[in-house]
């Protein structure tokens, strides 16, 4: 496993991180196709293995029975100070109020059975409440010893750079993460958002960086999450006509160095700067799959020959 600091934390994570939507309750009814708690644990336990200490997940995550599942897991397989743990606000009551914002962590840190979590996303921009606002609440959560570092979800470039300023401005904690969608089906982050992460040395941690599935394997490839998930349907299936052949040429460099498709989607991810890309997983081996990709290195003609089919896409995500 390689690691890396997380920004100007100064917190160490592991470079692939998981993604905890995968696991829950499936009677929450938020997707079909998540583990319940043994399964969700197996696979917990065998990335800790792998040397993976950096979870995702976020209150709104299958009724926030994800959280119940990853909290329960740490405890029984490893020591608390040993992993990262994130989860995310803004799908609740309030969004990123100063009056939802201290309730929802609570609440997540009650079912996680924790004391703190090393990093509070926010889920999203909220457009109902002042910037000021929610930056200086998230600042009392880390004052209050509740989170260590703090965190950014998908949203545009100039919202993003209107909460780093306000929080510079006040002296308020800034974000040193970005979980934005990205892969090489969805670049549209490369004109703006991304650009101003680097510039702030924020580092990318994105999620969605197999698209679902549909750079790992054939598009064709029938799975449940492929059948149920109307999230991803929704997010990749509109413009399949033209990413397939993007598809076809990350199943021709595998070819090409031996490997998976999801060691070279990674691979790219790696090599356009990348911190941890969020692997969302439910069978355990996809994690050595992924843990594979360290071992490849593309050159500057592959990455041209992956990149240069893409078309602009309508903007999936920060809305």
């Amino acid at each position: 496993m390689e690691y890396a600091k997380l920004g100007k934390s100064g917190i160490e994570v592991s470079r692939l991180c998981v993604g905890c939507m995968s696991f829950g309750d499936p009677a929450s009814k938020m997707h079909a196709w998540t583990l319940n708690a043994s399964e969700s644990e197996a696979i917990i336990k065998h990335a800790l293995e792998l040397g993976i200490n950096f979870f995702d997940t976020a209150n709104c995550y299958s009724a926030g029975t994800s959280e119940e599942y990853l909290g329960r897991a740490i405890k029984n397989n490893v020591s608390r100070d040993k992993v990262v743990i994130a989860t995310k606000v803004y799908f609740n009551e309030g969004h990123l109020s100063k009056e939802a914002i201290p309730r929802e962590l609570d609440a997540s840190l009650k079912r996680l059975g924790m004391d703190y979590v090393d990093l509070l996303i926010i889920h999203r921009f909220d457009y109902n409440t002042p910037v000021e606002e929610t930056m200086e609440a998230l600042h009392k959560v880390v004052e209050a010893g509740k989170v260590r570092a703090l965190g950014a979800s998908a949203m545009y470039g100039y919202q993003f750079a209107k909460l780093q300023a306000t929080a510079e401005k006040n002296g308020w904690t800034q974000f040193v993460s970005m979980q934005n969608h990205y892969n090489l089906l969805y670049r549209e982050d490369e004109r703006e958002l991304i650009p101003i992460c680097k510039e702030q040395g924020v580092v990318l941690t994105p999620y969605s960086p197999l698209a679902a599935g549909r750079l790992s394997r054939a598009w064709s490839a029938d799975t449940l999450r492929s059948q149920t998930d109307v999230v991803a349907i929704g997010k990749y299936d509109s413009t399949k006509d033209s990413d397939i052949e993007i598809v076809k040429r990350v199943e021709e460099l595998a070819a090409k160095y031996s490997c998976t498709m999801t060691q070279i989607a990674l691979a790219w991810q790696f090599a356009k700067g990348v911190t941890s890309p969020i692997i969302g997983a439910t069978k355990a081996h996809y994690f050595d799959d992924a843990v594979g990709s360290f071992d490849i290195t593309l050159s500057k003609d592959d990455i041209s020959y992956l990149e240069e089919l893409y078309i602009p896409h309508k903007i999936v995500g920060a809305l």
